[in-house]
């Protein structure tokens, strides 16, 4: 039978969700807890990987076990009790038997946080940019992202992908004061993309390249002529969206 689990975690200790030999991984944990739990070998699959000290609000995976789970409250309460501090489990439910937590996905949902003053209360969480950023800029260049397809300018170099093209849905900076945060959706993310756009974006903040720039580097197609990639600890993978229908109990 197969299980849908809703969860979230702070990557600050993790080596990403994937797991790793020799290194402590997010998916490591979960399969741990999912085995002392339900006393039988089970290896859970994620909605795709996050990079090592991204955090997830709202991350999904799903799990085979052979024996039917009743009482999902308490389950979860017992994992939640095997599970660090930093990883817990939310919902679980029974789905069809060809439910994937990765493929079936139709939106994924990342935020990035950035303050513009020294704020002890965000380390960890927020990426400080010292001077000040055209958010209005920024927000031009962001806008530029929906009339493209390819973003292989923005995506890790050395990777192994059938394609570069991604969907975006939504590109949008808020504002609040001195914290700026960044949502951006997608129907799927190349590694490393939405740190490296976000960093591109800086730069148009920062007035080192303009919003026309921002554009030639998309079409560019070159990872080289984007800018840096932002800090990891300031990126939260916030929801994964699937079909109603895949997700019925």
């Amino acid at each position: 039978m197969r299980y849908y689990l809703q969860l979230s975690y702070l990557g600050t200790h993790y080596h990403g969700w994937q797991k790793q030999l020799d290194k402590v991984s997010v998916q490591s944990q979960i399969n741990h807890a999912l085995q002392t739990a339900l006393q039988e070998s089970v290896d859970v699959v994620g909605a795709g990987r996050t990079d090592t000290g991204v955090h997830a609000s709202g991350y999904v995976a799903h799990f085979d076990c052979h024996q039917r789970i009743t009482d999902y409250k308490k389950c979860i309460f017992k994992l939640n009790s095997i599970l660090p501090p930093d990883i817990a489990v939310h919902d679980l439910k029974k789905v069809a038997d060809d439910f994937h937590a990765r493929f079936d996905a139709t939106s994924r949902t990342y935020e990035y946080s950035i303050v513009q003053f020294k704020d002890p209360f965000s380390l960890g969480r927020s990426y400080f940019v010292k001077n000040e950023l055209d958010v209005e800029a920024m927000q031009k260049a962001s806008n530029l992202l929906f009339n493209h397809k390819n973003f292989k300018s923005f995506s890790k170099v050395k990777t192994d992908v059938y394609t570069f093209d991604c969907e975006i849905k939504k590109a949008i900076w808020h504002q609040n004061e001195h914290h700026l945060l960044f949502e951006i959706s997608a129907n799927r993310f190349l590694r490393n993309m939405v740190r490296a756009i976000v960093g591109t974006l800086v730069e148009v903040g920062l007035h080192k390249i303009s919003v026309e720039a921002f554009n030639e580097i998309i079409i560019a197609q070159e990872r080289s002529k984007a800018g840096k990639s932002v800090p990891a600890h300031a990126l939260v993978l916030k929801k994964i969206e699937y079909p109603e229908q895949g997700l019925g109990n």
